[in-house]
């Protein structure tokens, strides 16, 4: 993993984030971060075959998950010790993308008070785009027990 966060403080937000991760979806799916700043976080996939359809391409939800995922992040660096979650994330799928190394880029292009906007996409190893999205996350208030 080649990690470049730009401050100290950024990284051990990133280690923290990481461990909190093992174990979950994240994980499970099989994402690695590639580079991740306030700027920008980039994540790969290899895509194996229990991540393809019926088809032989690869799942829209993997594809949606890589999308959210990414943004999700972008927006967790930008604001650290606070929780984001996805209020809203919409999915353009440009073109089938197969089994093989897929790298996800993600920024956030606006936010304001506890409301952020992001851009991603996923791309083939070769610079092939498949899919595109945006996705608006909202800082809450942690939850402390669920019932």
């Amino acid at each position: 993993m080649s990690v470049k966060p730009v401050t100290e403080g950024q990284e051990k937000w990133l280690n923290t984030l990481a461990e909190r991760a093992r174990g979950t979806f994240w994980d499970y799916i099989g994402c690695e971060v590639m580079e991740a700043s306030t700027a920008k976080v980039v994540l790969r996939l290899q895509a194996q075959q229990h991540h393809l359809n019926v088809i032989g391409i690869v799942h829209g939800g993997v594809l949606s998950s890589l999308l959210d995922n990414a943004m999700g992040l972008a927006t967790m660096l930008l604001r650290p010790n606070e929780n984001t979650v996805t209020s809203n994330l919409n999915v353009n799928f440009v073109a089938p993308m197969k089994a093989g190394e897929l790298v996800v880029t993600a920024e956030v292009i606006h936010q304001s008070g506890r409301t952020l906007t992001c851009t991603g996409k996923v791309e083939s190893s070769n610079g092939i785009l498949g899919t595109m999205g945006t996705g608006t996350f909202r800082v809450v208030t942690p939850i402390t027990a669920i019932p």
